[in-house]
């Protein structure tokens, strides 16, 4: 009975020992994971932030390339437009080359007879210059060349475009000195191309004081003056009139041009009739005179050089005044 009690005692510790030492075993995985657990977590955290800078990376030059792209584009749109540019030029150079070339292809008839023409109005010259040896005007004539002179304030409106600007330019200025010498003294000038700029603006909507250095200022000025024209008088000539008329001041506009290449003649004659109105006797608030440069008839373009004939000739005859048209550009 003793022994059996025994046997039952010895197995009850053992079995005590086996959970003691399996309870053990799950305390040290739990000490073990929740030690590792901090360390795992901290691997993830470096992992994300180095995940998080490789792809800002990645940003970062992908940015980079789209910059590299977006001046490359550039780059190729202004190529694409300064090629554009060259392609205009060319064609306009085409097609007046094709112009001289068509003139060269004219008749030999055209040729003689061009001949005869510059023969017979050499001879009219001759025999004009005969006639007029012994002539002697009016006392009362107040006109230089047929352009009545009788002015106290002049105005000059200039087709400052590129066929005048880069063509005829220095004779342009040869002619604004003519005009300036045949008024010794006036009372007052200004200047402006056909757009109605101001060559001085500081002296907008006012004459300039007649002198010799205002007379020098403006020719010195002239010789690199070239604001953008579009060859269209009408806005020059409305300024004019609009601005500087005052009853009792006599002004003359002088319009220097050589093309008319839009617009109608007759249009632009009733325009500026109703601004430069006339009075019960006929006379307009300002003479309008013009000189005509043939640098359309040089470069094959005679249709805009006749259309601006045309339209000068209207204007000066409706407006109290004379158009010269300049033979040659010498």
């Amino acid at each position: 009975m003793r022994r059996q009690r025994r046997e039952l005692e010895i197995f009850s510790l053992y079995f005590l020992d086996g959970m003691c030492c399996a309870f053990g075993a799950v305390i040290m995985l739990l000490l073990i994971t929740k030690a590792a657990e901090p360390r795992i977590i901290e691997q993830a955290k470096a992992d994300e932030r180095g995940l998080i800078a490789a792809l800002q990376q990645e940003l970062f030059a992908i940015r980079g390339e789209t910059d590299v792209l977006d001046r490359q584009m550039q780059g190729a749109q202004g190529d694409r437009q300064r090629a554009d540019q060259t392609i205009a030029r060319l064609q306009e150079d085409l097609g007046r080359i094709r112009g001289q070339y068509e003139a060269s292809r004219q008749p030999a008839v055209d040729t003689e007879l061009e001949g005869q023409l510059r023969a017979t109005r050499q001879r009219l010259t001759g025999d004009m210059r005969r006639l007029l040896a012994n002539y002697r005007p009016p006392e009362n004539d107040t006109t230089v060349g047929g352009i009545p002179v009788d002015s106290e304030y002049i105005i000059f409106v200039i087709d400052t475009s590129g066929s005048m600007f880069q063509g005829p330019w220095r004779l342009v200025m040869r002619k604004v000195s003519e005009v300036l010498r045949v008024y010794p003294k006036i009372r007052g000038i200004q200047v402006m191309n056909n757009n109605g700029k101001f060559m001085f603006p500081s002296y907008a909507g006012k004459w300039i004081p007649d002198s010799p250095t205002a007379r020098q200022q403006i020719m010195n000025i002239l010789a690199t003056w070239n604001p953008y024209s579009d060859s269209n008088p009408a806005a020059g000539i409305a300024e004019a009139i609009n601005t500087f008329y005052e009853p009792g001041k006599p002004v003359s506009i002088y319009v220097f041009g050589d093309d008319f290449p839009s617009g109608q003649v007759e249009a632009v004659a009733r325009y500026v009739e109703r601004i430069n109105k006339a009075d019960a006797s006929g006379n307009r608030l300002m003479r309008i005179h013009g000189v005509g440069f043939p640098t359309q008839f040089d470069g094959g373009y005679i249709g805009n050089g006749m259309r601006f004939a045309n339209l000068m000739r209207t204007l000066c005859e409706r407006n109290g005044g004379t158009f010269v048209a300049l033979a040659t550009l010498n």
